[in-house]
C-alpha cells in the first residue's frame, strides 16, 4: 500500500486532514489520483487548446473534468501493470526525450522553463509528466505487442491483398511527355505525330534533357514543370502507364504509347523501394542479461556486468560467462548466441548499442526493458534480404493495424481486474 493511500485509509481524522490538503478523486489499485493532479492536468489541456488557436468551443467543465479523470485512471492502471512487469524508464531515456523536445521546438531549457511557468507549470512537473508518458508507452509496447500474434498465413494473405501489394510496391518518380492527337486527325496526321514521338524518344535515349524536351514539345498540363509527375506507385497510375512502367528500369525511356489523348513517352527518373535497400547488414552477436529485482537493483546489475566484461577482456570465454551468468533463457545455453540479426529486429536500446560496437569488441553495460546487458559483436555481413524485409514490413503493418483494438481490449481487462473507485 502506498503512503498516500495509507494516510487516506488510516482514520476519519486522517481522512479529514488529507481532504483539506488534497482531496482524493479516485483510488486505482494501491494508488490514488489527487484533486490537485486532476486540476493541473485540466489546466494544462485548456492552455494547450487555447494556444493552438482552435475555434472549437471547449466541452462543459464537468464533462472535460470527467474525461481528464478517466485519462488519469487509465494511466494509473497501466502504471500498475508496469510495476508488475518491472518495466521502467531510465534517466537516459528521459533525458534523450527532453533533449529531442527542445531540438524539435528550437528551445533552450531556460526558454522551456519560462514557457511552462507562463502556463502555471514547472520544469520538474513537466519532466515527471514526460516520464509517465514514456512509461505508459513502454508498457503498452511491451504488453500489447506480446498479445498480438501474426502468423505466416496472415502475412501471405496480406501480401496477396490489394492493400498489401500497394503497401509493398516500389515508388517511381516519373517524367511524362504527351503529344496530343486531335479527335478529327487523319491517318496521315496521326502517323506524323507518331514519327515525332519516336524522334523525341530517340533523342532522349541519346541523352537529351527530358525536362527541356517536355517544356518544348509536351502538350500535357505539367509540361512547364518539365513533365514531372512526382512519386507514384503503380496502383496510382492509369492502367496504360502502369503496364509500361512495370517493365522499365531506373533511367529508361518508354516507347511512345498510344491512348485516346495521343502519344505518351514516360521516363523513370528514380525508383524507391518501400523496403529500402535489399542488401541488409546483419550482425552476429552474443550477450549476457542480468535482470533487476527487489534484490538486484540497477547499480548491482550494472556492477556485475562490468566485472563480467572485464573478465572477458582479460581472456575468459564470453560464451562460458554467458552460460554461467546470463538470465536470458533463450540464449544462455548457446553461450548467449543471438545468431544473425538485422536492423530493427532487437529492441531499440539493444539495436543502438550493437550498431555502435565494433566487431570483436564488448560493449559497456547498458539497459533495456528486459534488464541490463553486455554484448559482444562477433561478425557482420551484407545479406540480400529483399523477401524477408518485405515479410517483416507486412508483419509490422498487421501489428500496427491490430494494436489499437488490442490496446482497448487490454485496458478493459485490466480495468475489471484492478480495483477502481471514483470519488469525484
Amino acid at each position: 500500500m502506498t503512503l498516500a493511500l495509507a494516510l487516506v485509509l488510516a482514520s476519519p481524522l486522517a481522512w479529514s486532514e488529507t481532504e483539506m490538503l488534497d482531496r482524493v478523486v479516485a483510488i486505482v489499485g494501491e494508488d490514488v489520483v489527487l484533486e490537485s493532479e486532476l486540476e493541473q492536468r485540466l489546466a494544462s489541456i485548456k492552455a494547450r487548446i487555447q494556444q493552438s488557436g482552435s475555434n472549437q468551443p471547449l466541452p462543459p467543465d464537468g464533462v472535460l473534468r470527467e474525461q481528464v479523470l478517466d485519462q488519469l485512471i487509465l494511466e494509473r492502471l497501466q502504471m500498475e501493470m508496469g510495476r508488475r512487469y518491472d518495466i521502467k524508464v531510465s534517466e537516459q531515456q528521459l533525458e534523450q526525450t527532453i533533449q529531442r523536445i527542445l531540438r524539435n521546438n528550437q528551445l533552450t531549457e531556460a526558454e522551456l522553463r519560462a514557457d511552462l511557468e507562463s502556463q502555471g507549470q514547472t520544469l520538474e512537473g513537466f519532466r515527471a509528466q514526460i516520464r509517465r508518458e514514456l512509461w505508459v508507452n513502454q508498457i503498452q509496447q511491451a504488453v500489447v505487442n506480446s498479445r498480438i500474434e501474426v502468423n505466416e498465413q496472415d502475412i501471405e494473405s496480406f501480401l496477396a491483398s490489394t492493400d498489401g501489394k500497394f503497401a509493398t510496391s516500389p515508388n517511381y518518380r516519373l517524367g511524362h511527355i504527351l503529344l496530343s492527337v486531335p479527335s478529327e486527325a487523319s491517318e496521315t496526321e496521326v502517323d506524323e505525330i507518331r514519327e515525332k514521338a519516336e524522334s523525341i524518344r530517340e533523342q532522349l535515349v541519346d541523352g537529351a534533357d527530358f525536362e527541356q524536351m517536355a517544356i518544348t514539345h509536351s502538350n500535357d498540363s505539367n509540361a512547364l514543370q518539365g513533365g514531372d509527375l512526382g512519386w507514384r506507385k503503380l496502383a496510382q497510375l492509369p492502367e496504360l502507364f502502369a503496364d509500361v512502367v512495370a517493365d522499365l528500369e531506373e533511367g529508361d525511356v518508354s516507347e511512345p504509347v498510344r491512348s485516346g489523348a495521343g502519344f505518351h513517352i514516360l521516363k523513370v527518373h528514380e525508383t524507391r523501394s518501400e523496403t529500402g535497400n535489399s542488401m541488409v547488414e546483419q550482425t552476429k552477436a552474443r550477450h549476457i542479461l542480468i535482470k533487476t529485482s527487489e534484490i538486484v537493483d540497477d547499480a548491482a546489475a550494472e556492477q556485475k556486468l562490468s566485472e563480467l566484461r572485464q573478465r572477458a577482456l582479460d581472456g575468459e570465454s564470453f560464451a562460458e560467462l554467458a552460460r554461467e551468468h546470463s538470465e536470458d533463457i533463450g540464449s544462455m545455453l548457446q553461450g548467449g548466441d543471438l545468431g544473425w540479426t538485422m536492423p530493427g529486429q532487437m529492441v531499440p536500446a539493444f539495436d543502438e548499442t550493437m550498431n555502435e560496437t565494433a566487431v570483436g569488441e564488448i560493449s559497456e553495460p547498458f539497459k533495456s526493458q528486459f534488464g541490463w546487458h553486455i554484448l559482444m559483436v562477433e561478425d557482420r555481413r551484407q545479406q540480400d534480404m529483399s523477401e524477408q524485409v518485405i515479410r517483416n514490413q507486412a508483419a509490422n503493418m498487421l501489428r500496427e493495424r491490430r494494436f489499437d483494438e488490442e490496446l482497448q481490449t487490454w485496458l478493459a481487462e485490466i480495468r475489471e481486474e484492478i480495483y477502481v473507485e471514483e470519488k469525484l
